[in-house]
């Protein structure tokens, strides 16, 4: 896939933890800032990278799916490294993401999870990757008290990333 085309992602924004996230997408790539005032650069993805060209029937069949999932409470409160060296916060209770993601690469053979890359799906969210000197600790002592981060999955949103051309194309309600 080529980075500079773009791709899709459903996701769970964290509106909360937004300035967070875009201050570090200046440092390392500022063509991913969005302009878009419903998009939330903080986020827990669900799928992706999903389909580029969604119809009114996949659009449908993530509605199906989402409308079926009560909002839920989740906490943000451990940062981890993943192997590959992305910094991120782990949620909890993990099982409604899992559960979601699950559900729509279900709905979706085609496009599994990042692009079936890991065995292991872990719900997370991205803040940094080490290759720009972030570690966990480092990250950890920075976000002191924003940590832990109570928050409510409420709204799955589908964003279309891409250098200066981050939105969001589609947004749905859980339990609706």
């Amino acid at each position: 896939m080529n980075p500079r085309a773009g791709h899709s992602v459903i996701a769970v924004p964290v509106p909360d933890l937004d300035d967070v996230v875009r201050d570090r997408t200046i440092r390392y790539d500022s063509s991913y800032l969005s302009t878009d005032p419903a998009f939330v650069h903080a986020h827990i993805t669900l799928l992706g990278p999903w389909l580029d060209a969604p119809t009114e029937e996949d659009l449908q069949t993530v509605a199906g799916v989402l409308a079926t999932e009560p909002t839920f409470a989740f906490v943000l409160a451990e940062v981890r490294e993943f192997a590959d060296g992305i910094v991120h916060l782990v949620p909890e209770p993990r099982d409604p993401f899992a559960r979601l993601t699950a559900r729509l690469a279900e709905s979706f053979p085609q496009t599994p999870p990042y692009s079936g890359r890991y065995l292991e799906l872990v719900p997370h969210l991205t803040l940094e990757h080490r290759i720009t000197g972030a570690t966990a600790a480092g990250l950890r002592a920075e976000l002191g008290s924003l940590l832990p981060l109570r928050a409510q999955a409420d709204r799955v949103d589908l964003q279309w990333w891409a250098n200066d051309d981050c939105h969001v194309r589609h947004t749905w309600r859980l339990g609706r």
